[in-house]
């Protein structure tokens, strides 16, 4: 139920990372709240890749392995950091401890950066009732009745899937060889981390480069250019806007298809696909800062 559980809980995130995206919600007025959004995605991803490890599966071990090691590219002190994290040479008992009191108190983290998430959502002024990205009072939907009810019916669809997953689909979203006890001496074949990490992991095999991959990586999560959250536009929303809309479902699929390539074996035409769809995921949002420059220079002109 606990693994699941995670499982729906980066289900509904996405869903509400994909709907901001198409509709504008990153930029303008709300740039401090998706910022704060973007922090908690990380504290989650660490969270989730924690208990991943917890079960201590031949999965998770060799998971653990190899994205611990990641570390190892800061030069100098890569090694060395690589070694706390382990809490010896290897991942053993000493890193368990370490990463179940970590799981545990991450889960406060999380909840305190929910309410500064939540606090921001009404500190901005303009609110979520505004799904169409235009400016304006009379614009706006109430929460009651309308997104009052809407909630409760996704809340119980939501538990039902949940529910058929837990007694009927156990582990359709995990992977069955998590299930033999842990060996340092066998290596599997391949190694497939949760569904909610493959589309950054196939980012970071596309890049032979080891601190280049990391780099991008982080950039594939995160975006620090200021244009992409100084759009003004009046109409944000996917819904008015044609080129856009039809960039962003291109986008949503090349996501898609990363996730399906991170669990794949890394050889031939598995990594060159990796390597293109990793390019337009990189172009869409290199469009997006290049528009909003653009935009704003228009401005500073008028």
């Amino acid at each position: 139920m606990h693994a699941n559980g995670a499982s729906f809980f980066f289900i509904v995130v996405y869903r509400h990372m994909a709907r901001g995206r198409y509709y504008g919600s990153y930029a303008h007025l709300r740039s401090r709240r998706w910022k704060s959004g973007v922090i908690l995605f990380f504290r989650m991803m660490g969270t989730g890749f924690i208990g991943y490890v917890l079960p201590f599966g031949q999965m998770s071990l060799w998971g653990a392995t190899v994205i611990t090691n990641l570390a190892s590219a800061i030069l100098r002190i890569g090694l060395m950091r690589v070694e706390w994290l382990w809490g010896g040479f290897s991942v053993d008992n000493a890193t368990l401890n370490r990463f179940f009191s970590l799981h545990y108190r991450l889960l406060f983290v999380i909840a305190a950066r929910a309410c500064v998430h939540l606090v921001l959502l009404h500190a901005d002024g303009v609110g979520s009732g505004n799904p169409l990205g235009v400016d304006g009072k009379r614009d706006r939907i109430l929460f009651y009745l309308y997104f009052y009810v809407k909630d409760r019916q996704g809340r119980l669809r939501r538990w039902t899937v949940y529910g058929a997953f837990v007694f009927f689909m156990l582990n359709r979203l995990g992977h069955l060889d998590n299930y033999i006890l842990a060996n340092a001496m066998v290596t599997p074949l391949h190694i497939v981390l949760e569904w909610y990490f493959l589309m950054f992991y196939a980012i970071l095999r596309s890049v032979l480069h080891k601190l280049r991959g990391i780099v991008f990586m982080r950039v594939a999560i995160r975006c620090r250019r200021r244009r992409l959250y100084r759009n003004t536009s009046e109409v944000r929303s996917a819904t008015f806007r044609l080129r856009y809309r039809k960039r962003y479902w291109w986008f949503v699929i090349t996501c898609i298809r990363l996730g399906w390539i991170g669990q794949k074996v890394v050889e031939y035409l598995y990594v060159e696909v990796g390597q293109v769809a990793s390019r337009y995921y990189f172009a869409f949002r290199r469009v997006l800062i290049l528009r909003c420059g653009r935009r704003e220079a228009a401005r500073r002109e008028e």
